[in-house]
């Protein structure tokens, strides 16, 4: 009788979960994430099948990013990001609505949560009014973002396209970029916004002639700042997130790290001997790092035999192995890394990060940054910061120089230090 209970059990678990799989409706989503004081963060999201199987789309511009950890129990739905130890845990309500809320881990150990809802109902991402653009923002154009006592932060770039009444584009810090940005230009009035499991932004500011005015830039739950721009295509970043060699240092490096098997790797094992190598400092909780690491790994699996090597250092949430191992395996799996990606130890919030790992250098201040070794093992070259793929032409330009780089320096003869 109780074996009889338990199958029943079973089989209904399971008749529940393929009902709330059915119920939700196929095709393009509305979804919000809920702050405080009503400023919602919007993006929209793909549902589908893949051979039967459940899979979703965030929908940021260009970008498609892939979400197949779907659990369905009863009602339920609990669904796991790709990366950045994020998560949604949501409750279905009919084919057309869910309703729960977004939970992201941070380097503190207290969880980021924010109430979550999505609809099929309206395909949209902005809620439209009606009026036609007033203005074209295409183009490029300096950005100054501002703190509470209206001090100006680091310089940025934004980079725009719009067709219509929409527009595409990214904002350049020194130290990375927002990635993929999506909106429209309704009236005067600019509206864009991401998400990705990690950024969660969205940005209004009207169009005034060459300018755009009373900005408001909202950043998860509580993070919010006012923002400025004039319409600039000759707009340049300071070097501030630079790292170099300290002096007197000749350019050789040496560290040993355990990979993310417990293997420990040198930069002096036979693998790397007479490379060119490519050192990544990155971390799993980072969404530049993550189109890097897609870029990387794609390179190297198509160079790797003309004597290329690369080798990840990653600095995590924390010191724990075994979190970081969970969290950097995501990145090997999805982004096919057949490089070392080593555990250094070192969490990014250590002041120290950099003495403890690579005590040649000044301070790492930007996530990712690389350092390029020619076949001597010196350094070559650092870049600090990534452009990735929706920042448009930049990213082309700057792949298109690590590539000629790469040429030079494969070209060059091995000789001794």
């Amino acid at each position: 009788m109780k074996k009889i209970t338990v199958l029943l059990l079973f089989t209904l678990t399971l008749l529940q979960t393929a009902v709330a799989q059915k119920q939700l409706q196929t095709g393009k989503w509305r979804a919000l994430l809920h702050r405080a004081d009503g400023q919602d963060i919007v993006f929209n999201f793909l549902f589908a099948y893949q051979k039967n199987k459940p899979v979703l789309y965030v929908l940021n511009a260009g970008e498609k990013l892939a979400v197949k950890e779907l659990k369905f129990t009863g009602d339920s739905l609990l669904m796991t990001m790709p990366f950045f130890e994020s998560a949604f845990r949501l409750r279905v309500h009919g084919k057309d609505s869910l309703e729960g809320k977004w939970i992201k881990a941070t380097s503190s150990g207290k969880n980021i949560e924010m109430p979550f809802t999505a609809t099929t109902r309206v395909a949209y991402r902005f809620t439209p009014g009606g009026a036609a653009p007033a203005a074209n923002v295409s183009g490029k154009w300096s950005v100054l973002f501002y703190d509470k006592q209206g001090k100006a932060d680091e310089p940025a770039i934004g980079v725009f396209t719009q067709r219509g009444d929409k527009v595409t584009g990214s904002i350049l810090t020194p130290t990375g970029d927002y990635r993929f940005l999506e909106g429209n230009l309704e009236g005067n009035v600019l509206q864009l916004s991401t998400f990705d499991g990690s950024h969660a932004f969205s940005l209004r500011a009207e169009v005034r002639g060459q300018a755009l005015e009373n900005g408001i830039f909202y950043a998860g739950p509580v993070g919010k700042q006012t923002w400025t721009a004039v319409k600039n295509d000759t707009a340049t970043l300071p070097n501030l997130a630079a790292m170099y060699l300290k002096r007197g240092e000749e350019g050789y490096l040496n560290f040993s790290f355990k990979d993310i098997d417990g293997k420990v790797v040198s930069l002096k094992d036979d693998r790397f001997k007479n490379k060119v190598v490519v050192i990544q400092l990155m971390g799993s909780w980072c969404p530049n790092c993550m189109d890097e690491t897609a870029f990387l790994s794609e390179y190297y699996n198509k160079n790797r035999r003309r004597g290329v090597e690369m080798v990840a250092l990653a600095y995590e949430y924390t010191t724990s192995f075994e979190r970081s191992q969970q969290s950097l395996r995501r990145f090997q799996q999805r982004f096919k890394v057949n490089y070392p990606m080593l555990i250094t130890g070192v969490s990014v919030t250590d002041t120290l990060r950099t003495e403890k790992t690579l005590p040649q250098f000044t301070p790492i201040k930007s996530f990712p940054s690389s350092i390029i070794l020619d076949k001597t093992g010196k350094v070559a070259r650092i870049d600090n910061g990534f452009v990735g793929p929706g920042t448009g032409t930049y990213y082309k330009v700057y792949t298109e120089e690590f590539e000629k780089l790469m040429d030079e320096l494969l070209k060059q003869p091995v000789t001794k230090p």
